[in-house]
Order: C-alpha cells, then structure tokens, then sequence
C-alpha cells in the first residue's frame, strides 16, 4: 500500500486546512489509519485514529478542531482542520496499519507541510 498526502499549505491563525491521503495498491487490507505530526524540533506524534470499527481518538490538544475521515469507496483519508493555531505547524503524515498474509505493516506517507503564521 502506498499513501500520498497532500493539502498542506501556509495559513494564517484561525483559518481551516484539509488534508487528503489516497491509498493505493493491493495486496493488503488497510484497518486502521491515523494522522501524525512532526513540529519543529519535536518528536512525531499521534494526533488523530480512525480504527477500523469507526471509533475515533485524538490528541487532547486537537479535540474539537480536527475531524478526521475516511471514505473507503475512493481510498481516500481525510484530515479537516479548524481554527487553526501555530503550535498546529508542523509535517502531516497519513498512515495505514495493514494486514497480509498473517503479517501486520505500518505504511507511511510522504508528509505535507502544514505553516500556520500568528
């Protein structure tokens, strides 16, 4: 599976962004996926879950803010930001957890750039 994010973009406080991850590939069934971010000079982290029984978590600190999603028919993942605020700056990633052949996978993307200026 190979995941191609895009949508980031330089905002200013308080603006929305969107994000899209497309899946592609076969061979593996995709469960799980998420949204991490990487801030400057900070390690990545979790910020949202989408688990394969439709539950959702997120980050304390995006709560509220962020939705994420998922439409299966178009293999698409979807990250909608609200009132965003420059502690959000940072690299977006999508990834999937996967399965195939008995074996789980942690597939990544490539990463978009998410700025949001004060």
């Amino acid at each position: 599976v190979q995941l191609q994010a895009s949508g980031g973009g330089l905002v200013q406080a308080g603006e929305s962004l969107k994000l899209s991850c497309s899946a592609s590939g076969s061979g593996e069934t995709i469960s799980s996926m998420a949204w991490f971010r990487q801030a400057p000079g900070k390690e990545r982290e979790r910020i949202a879950t989408l688990k394969s029984d439709g539950n959702k978590e997120y980050l304390e600190s995006v709560k509220g803010r962020f939705t994420i999603s998922r439409d299966n028919a178009e293999n698409m993942l979807y990250l909608q930001m609200d009132n965003l605020g420059p502690e959000d700056t940072g690299v977006y990633y999508c990834v999937a957890a996967t399965t195939a052949g008995g074996r789980t996978y942690a597939r990544w993307g490539q990463g978009t750039q998410v700025t949001v200026s004060s």
